[in-house]
């Protein structure tokens, strides 16, 4: 890989940053280095919650509010400001919605087209933007571990590498996939540094319904069922598995990234590379709500439907060997970042 400019204070923009993951890095680029600015570009303005979030850092953070797929509606606001890194993390994550009979529609036949053009030509956009900057550092393309197959490593129990079993299924993985290969491709033509990130599955802080995005991983739901006093949660499974991580370390991983002065890959998984069960996440929770367990039911029943079957591939562990090497980035181990998360929801609860 290419090596970038030299770390410290600059101007990071982001993509997607009033959503949830976003949000989280951005808040944590300005934390870091109090030299730094966040330029914000998003398709939707700032909710409640983001203004909120983001209150603090008011004079180092400037919003644009336009299409990635049309850079007539970004490219003059961002020509004002010295942009040296990109983390692109717009994207349409096309889920089911509600009930039994949305959950059985493919979400993604309701408008493929569109999925395509945000996720992959909303990519190219962006690179096109990154290769006329002057003095430029890194691209992170925020990818996802939906580029995995559903099954893998050959030996069990191996964590999940960068390289290979890589299939995705579904418009949303292609397009990510697709879009990682393109902006590797960009950065090798026109000589900037450039990589992906492929994130677990990620829960934590600002974690909320938006425009893009109304789903939640299991951590979320038992975190916010344990704390809103709930005393038994029905789940159809207790061994179900994820590898959870909390999107402070994703973050940091990310920022890990942006920051070193060289990276030996173009892709990177981000990951707490280990699983955890649902029972394990319930215990924990008790930990904090006392009184809390669960019953066992039928999916029709549950509040929590997983397949345990579903433990290898994209659902297992995360190799995160490559990104702890080259950077020394580490994720809490998965109890600490889970009962954190409940401590913030039950902070912001009383504001």
């Amino acid at each position: 890989m290419s090596s970038a400019a030299a770390p410290g204070a600059g101007t990071l923009l982001l993509t997607g940053a009033t959503g949830f993951v976003m949000s989280v890095l951005g808040r944590h680029w300005l934390t870091a280095d109090p030299g730094a600015r966040l330029v914000v570009l998003d398709a939707a303005p700032p909710d409640a919650a983001a203004q909120q979030y983001f209150a603090s850092f008011a004079k180092r953070l400037t919003v644009v509010l336009g299409d990635v797929r049309q850079p007539d509606t970004w490219r003059p606001a961002l020509a004002r400001h010295a942009i040296t890194h990109i983390v692109h993390g717009a994207t349409i994550t096309p889920i089911a919605r509600g009930g039994a009979a949305e959950a059985r529609r493919e979400p993604e036949a309701e408008n493929p087209g569109r999925i395509i053009d945000v996720n992959v030509m909303g990519t190219v956009a962006m690179l096109e933007f990154a290769r006329t900057l002057p003095d430029f550092g890194r691209f992170i393309y925020v990818s996802s571990g939906a580029v995995y197959k559903h099954h893998g490593p050959d030996r069990p129990g191996e964590p999940l590498p960068e390289d290979g079993y890589v299939m995705p299924r579904r418009l949303y993985g292609i397009s990510k996939f697709a879009s990682e290969l393109i902006a590797e491709r960009y950065g090798d033509l026109f000589g900037f540094s450039a990589a992906s990130v492929r994130l677990s599955s990620v829960y934590g802080t600002m974690d909320r319904a938006t425009a893009s995005r109304n789903f939640r991983h299991v951590p979320n739901r038992i975190a916010h069922m344990a704390l809103d006093g709930a005393q038994r949660i029905r789940v159809n499974a207790l061994a179900a598995v994820g590898d959870y991580i909390h999107a402070e370390d994703v973050a940091r991983g990310i920022a890990a990234l942006l920051r070193a002065p060289a990276l030996r890959h173009s892709v990177y998984n981000i990951a707490a590379g280990a699983t955890t069960t649902t029972g394990e996440l319930i215990d924990w929770a008790a930990e904090k709500a006392p009184g809390l367990s669960a019953d066992i039911v039928s999916p029709e029943q549950a509040d929590i439907v997983q397949d345990p079957g579903l433990s290898g591939g994209m659902w297992g562990a995360y190799d995160i060997s490559r990104i702890v090497s080259e950077t020394g980035w580490r994720p809490r181990d998965a109890r600490t970042a889970f009962h954190a998360y409940m401590d913030w929801i039950a902070e912001q609860r009383k504001t």
